[in-house]
């Protein structure tokens, strides 16, 4: 029985050696694998320093193979020749044309249309007829008030007649006097009704659309249609302040239509006595003949407002200009390398902007390939 016992518990051994061995194997393992990390990442990570003076492990001035160090290539960049020109100062702006006079029709008394004389799109001449509302209620109150005064104009005679032989009292006189005068100022009234149910064009200019038709009843403030000047248009658009007192009448701006992208002249005629205490700008009119009806009022037109030129100005092509937190810089060419500069700037167009400080007539001003080039690299100019 004890050899039996022994039999069955010599099995037990065997796992257990067996399990350490694979612990130490695993262990190590784990060792070799962090030893191998450690070196990648020093390979990787923190590269052994190359000799000063551009020395490589094959000696002075030689690359790994033993051969002569070779430098990178140039970036090949293309440049601006910095020159003296004459700047002419100028203001652009958007604007909106308007028209030299409008004015929307409306009814000034209640009534149906008799009588429509308009003509959507045409010309009218000033005082020409264009809306006739019904008025004989009007004409019958007026042929009344003219009984009426001719009553009181006789009353008033008989009453004179009277005040002169003494008959009768001056206070009795004026009362029949007044009588005449008050029926006179209600005809007048009558009058200047009647005259508002005939709408009249106030104005030179060119009618607009409408909806009414003859029986439409309008009531007062009913719109009818519009009436425009568009010979000759205005054109208004704003200014920065700070050049406020440079802009005078008189002076000359160029306008280009949006729709035609044809250009006109016109002349300032209007400056507002204020500048917009939110905007910072000052408002100008300008105004222009429109002849042949070339703008139309409404339309969207670029301003340009010419102040004046300055001679021997600097300039560089907009995308030579670098912004940056404490100004401009612009990329120089000097001995074959790149030298960043710092500039102050002026006026500023879409193709150019003025330069006041920082470079001087023959400069070469890098204008493509600013965004791969750091100061001190090698540049080779192809244009």
């Amino acid at each position: 029985m004890q050899t039996q016992e022994y039999l069955e518990e010599e099995p037990q051994v065997a796992p257990t050696r067996t399990s350490g061995a694979g612990r130490r194997i695993l262990w190590l393992l784990l060792a070799l694998a962090v030893v191998a990390g450690l070196v990648f990442a020093k390979m990787k990570y923190f590269p052994a320093p190359e000799a000063k003076g551009g020395k490589g492990a094959g000696g002075k001035g030689k690359n790994a193979a033993g051969g002569p160090a070779k430098a990178g290539p140039a970036l090949p960049v293309e440049v601006y020749v910095v020159k003296a020109t004459n700047l002419a100062d100028a203001v652009a702006a958007t604007g909106s044309v308007l028209a030299e006079e409008a004015v929307v029709i409306k009814s000034e008394v209640a009534g149906k249309i008799t009588s429509l004389n308009l003509r959507e799109g045409q010309p009218v001449r000033k005082g020409q007829v264009l809306v006739s509302i019904n008025s004989a209620d009007i004409q019958a109150a007026l042929r009344k008030q003219q009984y009426n005064i001719k009553l009181f104009q006789d009353q008033e005679k008989r009453q004179r007649t009277l005040l002169d032989k003494e008959y009768i009292s001056a206070q009795e006189y004026e009362q029949a006097n007044n009588q005449v005068l008050t029926a006179r100022a209600e005809l007048g009234a009558l009058q200047a009704t009647l005259a508002k149910s005939t709408i009249r064009a106030p104005f030179d200019g060119v009618l607009g659309l409408t909806t009414a038709t003859v029986g439409t009843y309008v009531s007062p403030g009913t719109e009818i249609t519009t009436l425009s000047k568009v010979r000759p248009v205005k054109v208004e658009f704003a200014v920065p302040g700070r050049f406020a007192r440079q802009v005078a009448v008189g002076e000359a701006v160029t306008i280009t239509d949006e729709s035609s992208s044809q250009k006109y002249q016109a002349k300032v005629y209007a400056l507002d006595p204020q500048i917009d205490p939110v905007s910072r700008t000052q408002t100008v009119r300008a105004r222009y003949a429109n002849t042949n009806n070339e703008l139309r009022p409404g339309a969207f037109v670029k301003v340009n407002l010419e102040l004046g030129q300055t001679e021997g100005a600097l300039q560089v092509p907009t995308e030579a200009v670098v912004p940056e937190a404490a100004g401009y810089s612009v990329y120089l060419v000097k001995n074959g390398k790149m030298e960043p500069r710092k500039i102050s700037i002026g006026l500023r167009s879409n193709q150019l902007i003025q330069v006041t400080d920082g470079l001087a007539v023959g400069d070469t001003v890098i204008r493509t390939g600013i965004l791969q080039v750091k100061p001190g690299d090698a540049v080779r100019v192809t244009k």
